[in-house]
């Protein structure tokens, strides 16, 4: 297996055609969306996360990310359940021009029951130069920092779940190098 992506770990896009371009799922936290709660979220929790596209090489890219199935999905628990994904409090990026050394943030919505938000996996596929992208996948959690994914002494209260099987598995890796 790979080692995962982890939320706030940036992932470069391996293909040569898009060298440079790099994507990153953070700042996961709870959060209303600003323009209030839909209807069919009713008793859920919601939760806010960025994606964030990043251009270091030496040429523009067409990024095109907004709300539908095929350019991200959201699942909850253990047993990986879709999340309600909110499209009308989701920003979008379409057709958008990154040129290099530029980023590009949209902020996006979901919810599940709040027992679930433990375990959450993100998983990123946007259209870059009107192509379909690989899509990578984040996973986390309520309750797991971001900055855990370091070499260092783990700062996350996850005691158990998917987030803390991947933290558990990059110490291992790290203490191995």
């Amino acid at each position: 297996m790979d080692v995962p992506n982890v939320v706030g770990d940036w992932q470069e896009y391996r293909s040569e055609e898009w060298a440079g371009l790099r994507v990153r799922v953070h700042g996961l936290r709870r959060a209303v969306p600003p323009r209030g709660r839909h209807d069919d979220a009713k008793g859920m929790t919601y939760v806010r996360f960025h994606v964030t596209f990043e251009n270091r090489g030496a040429t523009f890219f067409s990024i095109d990310f907004h709300s539908h199935p095929e350019h991200y999905e959201v699942r909850v628990g253990r047993e990986g359940h879709g999340a309600f994904v909110d499209e009308y409090a989701a920003d979008r990026i379409r057709d958008f021009t990154l040129y290099p050394q530029r980023r590009v943030t949209a902020t996006l919505y979901a919810a599940a029951p709040a027992a679930r938000l433990k375990d959450l996996s993100i998983q990123v596929g946007p259209k870059i130069d009107e192509e379909p992208s690989f899509g990578y996948v984040w996973v986390g959690g309520l309750g797991v920092h971001e900055g855990s994914t370091g070499a260092g002494p783990r700062t996350s209260t996850a005691r158990s779940g998917v987030a803390s099987e991947v933290e558990r598995f990059l110490q291992d890796s790290a203490s191995e190098d």
